[in-house]
């Protein structure tokens, strides 16, 4: 039984990498699928076939075919996929929302990378973790952490304009760098004057972050 209990308007961590620490994500591709998954699944109504819809090419500001019916099942407020791993910050806005979303999430996406990578068996690592974020000031260092979590594996610090980026961070989002509007941010952003002192206090806060991560990781080995 999962020790999280999920409840709606509250916020949680959730995260998990590749069975074996395997790459699920080896391409630009691949993150667009995953992001696409993220989009389509999260509604109570059923969508048929992930086929059915245009695949978004584009990442940031492109749309699907069909309009999305239904509740959503979550907030997605912020996310980081990185090649073996992802992180999310999820707020459930109906019962059980995590649950349904992330079961239909990885389900979806691991028959697509079975079949294209001519594979079979679990992508995942098991159950994906989850913490339940029970402050505000945990709120907003989890988003720190979660929005340049790509920076603390070094996936963004060296690719040049000629090389393809190897993660999907909503970080441009919060700092205004791109016009797509997909994450639920007021509960992040809503807490500083303008988006440049977001991104002030979170390049500021991530050196301490990664640290104390990193003593925690020691401390359980």
């Amino acid at each position: 039984m999962r020790k999280t209990q999920f409840a709606e308007g509250e916020f949680y961590h959730i995260f998990n990498r590749g069975v074996d620490k395997r790459i699920v994500f080896n391409n630009q591709r691949d993150l667009n699928r995953f992001f696409q998954s993220m989009v389509l699944f999260n509604t109570e109504e059923p969508i048929g076939s992930i086929y059915e819809h245009t695949y978004i090419k584009n990442t940031f500001g492109s749309s699907t075919s069909k309009k999305i019916k239904g509740r959503r099942l979550v907030n997605i407020v912020c996310y980081c996929l990185n090649p073996n791993h992802y992180h999310f910050i999820l707020q459930p806005s109906i019962e059980k929302g995590i649950e349904k979303f992330m079961h239909r999430l990885s389900t979806g996406y691991t028959k697509y990378f079975n079949a294209k990578y001519k594979r079979s068996g679990v992508l995942f690592q098991g159950r994906y973790k989850s913490i339940h974020i029970d402050s505000n000031e945990q709120l907003l260092h989890t988003s720190v952490y979660v929005n340049l979590n790509f920076k603390g594996h070094c996936f963004g610090s060296s690719t040049s304009k000629t090389e393809e980026k190897m993660y999907l961070s909503s970080w441009d989002e919060y700092n205004g760098k791109s016009k797509f509007n997909f994450c639920k941010k007021d509960d992040i952003l809503g807490q500083f004057k303008n988006r440049k002192e977001y991104k002030r206090f979170a390049e500021q806060a991530l050196p301490g972050i990664l640290e104390r991560k990193e003593t925690l990781k020691e401390m359980e080995e």
